[in-house]
């Protein structure tokens, strides 16, 4: 059985207004990741995702090069958290 991660993420950097959201839905999709991504106040972008441990790691690897060549990600906080809620497909919030 492979293994299920739950992440939550910040990615910080040049990343809003570049269509990073909407690139990491892309990404979540190609790699079977269930969850949502979010703008933050801050400048930064949230992202929960779930899914099996080697798709996660090649979505983060799609999302520290960024959408563009407009984007910049210069920083991932990445924390691994117990099993929450189940997600069953990947939004881009408001």
């Amino acid at each position: 059985m492979n293994q299920q991660e739950t992440l939550h993420i910040i990615v910080s950097g040049r990343v809003q207004g570049v269509g990073f959201r909407y690139q990491t839905q892309f990404l979540a999709k190609q790699y079977n990741i269930c969850g949502w991504v979010r703008n933050k106040d801050d400048g930064t972008v949230e992202v929960m995702a779930q899914g099996e441990k080697k798709e996660m790691e090649q979505f983060i690897r799609g999302l520290k090069k960024g959408p563009s060549r407009f984007a910049k990600v210069t920083g991932m906080d990445i924390d691994y958290l117990q099993q929450q809620e189940q997600y069953r497909d990947f939004r881009v919030l408001y």
